[in-house]
């Protein structure tokens, strides 16, 4: 076996090894999957943790449906058949039934397997309202310009240069000026309050709390207890 072969099989022993495995398709290019690598960079630096999780973060630079796309293409071509598979995604301007479609798929999907599971993260109308309720149980249905001023403000009243999407600290920012657990709490209560809508229809609305809420139980504790 060469040298390049054997560092393949022993990478791929050791993502074997892993007990819970996260694969997160990102609709942005920078914005989500910067504040993910957050995530994923505590927890691989976490004793506890580093060596039980795997966390592979997948800018996907297009829309909606094209995420989930994506994705099933990219379980199919690695082989992949136990995991977590995660499509982060906005509304923004795109059609009510691409968005709902997104949901309808995964569910056949995870008809197939129970080992292999996918998960919808979206926002409506983007991925800014999640950060804002950090901040504030904000429950206006505005346009993503708006959001973004709100947190360019936030942000400047504490002494920061403000809110720029794809910001590399944004994930520090939220743990240290926002309230991770606040957000969750008031996240799951614009979910609860819509219920009987499809996601489309939930706006503001966002289910990116629920991924956030299975990584933080990877998190150091110090840090875990901002977020349960």
């Amino acid at each position: 076996m060469g040298n390049k072969n054997w560092k393949n099989a022993r990478k791929q022993g050791c993502l074997e090894l892993k007990k819970d495995k996260f694969y997160i398709f990102c609709e942005g290019e920078k914005t989500e999957p910067l504040y993910f690598e957050g995530f994923k960079n505590v927890i691989e630096n976490n004793p506890v943790y580093k060596n039980t999780i795997l966390l592979e973060i997948e800018p996907c630079a297009t829309d909606t449906l094209r995420v989930l796309k994506k994705a099933e293409e990219y379980v199919k071509r690695n082989h992949i058949t136990d995991g977590q598979i995660w499509c982060v995604y906005d509304k923004d301007s795109f059609p009510k039934d691409h968005f709902n479609a997104v949901e309808e798929r995964i569910m056949m999907l995870n008809q197939q397997s129970s080992k292999l599971q996918y998960f919808s993260a979206w926002s409506n109308e983007c991925i800014e309202i999640w950060f804002i309720l950090h901040f504030d149980n904000y429950v206006s249905n505005n346009h993503r310009s708006e959001y973004i001023n709100y947190l360019n403000k936030k942000l400047k009243s504490f002494g920061l240069n403000g809110y720029r999407k794809n910001s590399s600290d944004i994930f520090s920012i939220l743990n240290n000026q926002g309230n991770p657990k606040l957000a969750i709490r008031y996240a799951k209560r614009l979910i609860n309050e819509n219920n009987h809508k499809p996601s489309a229809d939930i706006a503001p609305g966002t289910k990116v709390y629920d991924l956030v809420e299975r990584l933080s139980q990877y998190l150091p504790e110090s840090l875990k207890n901002k977020y349960i």
